[in-house]
């Protein structure tokens, strides 16, 4: 186990990238008991707008790290306002409707995202037009590049931006209400739709960077990307405890350093089998989650 150390770094490094993503599907489930199926490709839509702003902007943004910034910014809002026109024309109209309904929604909204991008931009993958290189860090025994470690820097300051506004804010305490109750919300003046929408485009936004780094960093994108993190992500969420956000980090943590170690031992083929593998073992011992707490579902 001479290589212990570079594992841990891997998995926490991939593990990061998941964490942005099942944030989202933690604070939409956590207030109004929605799996938002699309969010996965919300990721590959940040991902396709930093690509296309830095297409249009190449010869004003150049290619260091303020073209970084600014790519990831719009990804950000844009992304982040899209999540909000999904949740008002696609969701807010069946939130009293049988949970299949939103279920099936859901997987549609995600169809029609992936083959929307796919028609616009075309089936192949394309290569992202700025990518991210220089030297590298030696510590204990294990090698981080520094883009890795600006990737974890950016991922981390946006995690506890999000846990600050959730814990600390007015806005934040709206949220943590109406997970709980969000009748007794709407009877002491709350706007609930208000906060749902503002919930939504977080969520989104936090997905939508984490697609913008993933394309720096690994230089190609393609409109099936959010596919696979989506399920992972979502696997995340479930492993840390699904409407806990740092339930959601700990989670997407646990599955990136399970992925590093299945690599390692089984190789990468077995990498998904050995992680959602031991997502089913997991959760036959506690169904849910590392953080989840054992409710009553409301009516």
């Amino acid at each position: 186990m001479d290589n212990l150390p570079q594992l841990v770094l891997d998995g926490l490094f991939v593990g990061s990238f998941y964490a942005l993503v099942a944030l989202g599907y933690s604070m939409v489930y956590g207030i109004i008991k929605l799996l938002n199926f699309a969010h996965g490709d919300i990721y590959m839509l940040g991902a396709f707008a930093g690509f296309t702003t830095l297409s249009v902007g190449a010869g004003a943004l150049g290619g260091g790290f303020l073209a970084l910034v600014v790519i990831m910014l719009v990804a950000m809002i844009g992304t982040g306002t899209f999540g909000v026109i999904l949740e008002r024309v696609a969701y807010r109209p069946l939130r009293s409707a049988p949970r299949l309904s939103v279920l099936i929604t859901a997987v549609g909204a995600s169809f029609a995202l992936e083959y929307g991008i796919a028609v616009a931009y075309g089936p192949n993958p394309e290569v992202y037009p700025i990518g991210v290189s220089g030297g590298a860090l030696d510590i204990a025994g294990a090698r981080i590049t520094y883009a890795q470690l600006a990737m974890v820097a950016i991922a981390v300051a946006l995690m506890v931006a999000l846990d600050t506004l959730v814990r600390k804010t007015r806005s934040g305490r709206a949220m943590r209400a109406i997970a709980l109750d969000p009748k007794a919300c709407l009877l002491m003046g709350v706007n609930v739709d208000r906060v749902i929408s503002r919930t939504f485009f977080l969520g989104s936004a936090l997905a939508g960077a984490a697609g913008v780094m993933a394309g720096v960093y690994y230089g190609k994108i393609d409109f099936l990307m959010g596919f696979v993190i989506g399920l992972k992500a979502f696997t995340a969420a479930v492993i840390g405890g699904i409407g806990n956000l740092r339930g959601a980090v700990l989670g997407a943590m646990v599955l990136g350093l399970l992925e590093s170690f299945g690599v390692a031992f089984l190789g990468s083929q077995w990498r998904d089998v050995f992680a959602f593998g031991f997502l089913i073992l997991f959760l036959t011992v506690r169904p849910t989650g590392l953080l989840g707490e054992r409710v009553t579902e409301r009516v």
